[in-house]
């Protein structure tokens, strides 16, 4: 197990060294950087001759290397992650793109993480349920909110409940982890309400679209493990319905969402940032449209970068997940 754990991660770095350049590349594509920005800022907004403005961007862009070739800012950036862990400086915000990203992505991943939890536990339990009561009235509401939760779009749901939020019920508070009051005050029961209080169209909407895939897809497995031969002869031996059930069918119909887990966390990051998006919350969504929309290269490549190495680690976690539920599965050809 060790083994492959370490030949995963190694695996990983070439990977992640391949993702970095795509990205880094695909991001440089459009025309224009952070010194366009500079430059309509000062027209539009401080009433600069185009002219002095356009030297006075020029001026920035030698100042920052963003004249340098594509390829020598890939690697000035690159390297100072791999030798000093420093993502480089982010020109909107004017601070290093690595207090950025702390300030940012712990609570983009706690937020996902619940929403990962809650889809999972929810879907799991409501495709049980939905499987062993087939074509009932339970089985038929159940595959609606499926079928509403895999076909709304999340950004559309964030967006109606931020409308009823605001304008029918005159929610002031929108956009923060916390009121006003509870701000720089120590964690307590009430503190944790009020948290609650405010991201909760975030978790909803987030965990909705994975609790819908969940239990659909452990409905179906479940029905087809339910007609196995060895579910059959379970029965046959007089064991209770339940017992069949948990024990011997719902395990072997937990291998595919298992194998699912490598791809989920970077799917509920994605949610988040969709619905942190239209809320407008201090997380890595907004952090990503913003730094795009000024040409900030680094930030948005360095918050791809994580994405694509929680993809990575998910899929390593969701390998061992696998040969914890099933020891007859075998990693890199040898035995356990």
């Amino acid at each position: 197990m060790l083994r492959f754990l370490m030949m995963r991660v190694l695996g990983a770095i070439p990977l992640l060294f391949l993702l970095s350049i795509v990205t880094f590349a695909i991001i440089q594509a459009p025309p224009g950087d952070y010194a366009d920005y500079i430059r309509s800022m000062l027209i539009n907004q401080g009433g600069v001759r185009p002219d002095l403005a356009e030297i006075q961007a020029e001026a920035y862009r030698q100042a920052n290397g963003l004249n340098d070739p594509l390829i020598v800012q890939y690697f000035r950036w690159i390297t100072g992650i791999v030798t000093r862990f420093d993502f480089g400086h982010s020109l909107y915000y004017n601070k290093p793109v690595g207090n950025v990203i702390a300030e940012r992505l712990p609570a983009t991943i706690a937020l996902a993480l619940v929403c990962h939890i809650l889809a999972s536990m929810l879907g799991i339990g409501l495709g049980i349920v939905a499987a062993t009561r087939q074509y009932s009235w339970t089985d038929t509401l159940l595959g609606i909110i499926s079928f509403l939760g895999m076909t709304i779009p999340r950004f559309l749901l964030a967006i109606i409940i931020l409308y009823v939020l605001v304008f029918k019920m005159n929610v002031q508070e929108v956009g923060m982890f916390f009121s006003a009051r509870w701000g720089g005050q120590p964690w307590s029961w009430g503190k944790f309400v009020d948290l609650v209080y405010h991201v909760w169209p975030v978790i909803f909407i987030a965990t909705f679209g994975g609790l819908a895939y969940n239990m659909r897809v452990m409905r179906a497995n479940l029905l087809d493990v339910l007609n196995s031969q060895y579910v059959e002869t379970a029965r046959a031996k007089g064991l209770p319905e339940g017992a069949v059930i948990m024990k011997h069918a719902v395990p072997n119909a937990l291998h595919p969402l298992i194998a699912y887990q490598g791809v989920v966390l970077p799917y509920m990051l994605t949610g988040e940032i969709e619905v942190a998006v239209v809320f407008g919350l201090a997380t890595v969504g907004p952090a990503i449209v913003g730094s795009m929309a000024v040409g900030d290269v680094f930030v948005t490549a360095s918050f791809m970068l994580v994405l694509a190495t929680t993809l990575i680690i998910g899929n390593i976690i969701s390998d061992l997940l696998l040969v914890a539920l099933d020891p007859r599965i075998r990693l890199g050809g040898s035995a356990e």
